[in-house]
This record gives structure tokens, C-alpha cells and sequence, in this order.
């Protein structure tokens, strides 16, 4: 018969204090706060005709199965149609002409998106 032993040196205080953290949902006003950086960088990123697009954007948290999802929404439509999407992939026209898509999201929330991912990796290594 086998035995199998495990030996450990060290302290496990760190991995606790993360987990005892995330169990306190101590990240959700840190979301938030990443939520509305990001409404405020997409906000200014926004190309403006009215302006009504810019300012429609907002974000949402959500919580299901153990994990967290942060999405940004905007609801500016026309007739039941996402300006946001025709401004991103861009849309044909009544007269047969065309308006090239702008993705203005991925450059915007790119460099948020890598600050929060870096700030993940702090807390998990600390």
C-alpha cells in the first residue's frame, strides 16, 4: 500500500487573504469604478454627430455561476436599430452608398482592459 505526503514550507496568508477578499466581494467597487472609466473612455471616443451616441452609454455587472462579466451598453437606437453597431460595422444607405464601419470600441477600452487584467494578476500574486 502506498502512502502519499505532501510537505509544504511557507505560509499559505497570501492565497487566504485573496480568497477572504473575494468571498467579502471586496472587487465589486473596484468593477465599478473599472465600469465607469470605461463608459467615460468610450463616452470620449464616440464619434459625434449629435452626440446622443456618446452619451448613451452605460455599464452593467453581472454575477452568475461563480463568475463576474462587465459589459458596456449603449441604448441610443433609431426605428429599433443600435447606433453603436451601425457607428462600429458601419451600414448601408438609402441611395445605395455605403458607410464604412469605425470599431472606436476596441482601441478605446483596449488599454483598460489590460490595466484591469494586470490588476487581477496583482491581487492573485500579492
Amino acid at each position: 500500500m502506498a502512502i502519499i505526503k505532501v510537505k509544504h514550507k511557507g505560509s499559505f496568508k497570501n492565497t487566504e487573504g485573496f480568497f477572504n477578499r473575494a468571498l467579502k466581494k471586496s472587487y465589486m467597487a473596484t468593477l465599478h469604478r473599472y465600469g465607469q472609466m470605461g463608459v467615460d473612455l468610450l463616452r470620449d471616443a464616440t464619434p459625434k454627430d449629435s452626440g446622443i451616441t456618446a452619451e448613451s452609454w452605460d455599464y452593467k455587472i453581472e454575477q452568475s455561476g461563480g463568475q463576474v462579466s462587465i459589459a458596456w451598453t449603449n441604448n441610443h437606437e433609431n426605428q429599433g436599430v443600435n447606433i453603436a453597431i451601425l457607428i462600429i460595422y458601419g451600414h448601408g444607405l438609402h441611395n445605395g452608398g455605403y458607410v464604412q464601419g469605425n470599431d472606436f470600441v476596441t482601441p478605446a477600452l483596449q488599454p483598460l482592459l489590460q490595466q484591469m487584467a494586470d490588476q487581477v494578476w496583482k491581487e492573485v500574486t500579492k
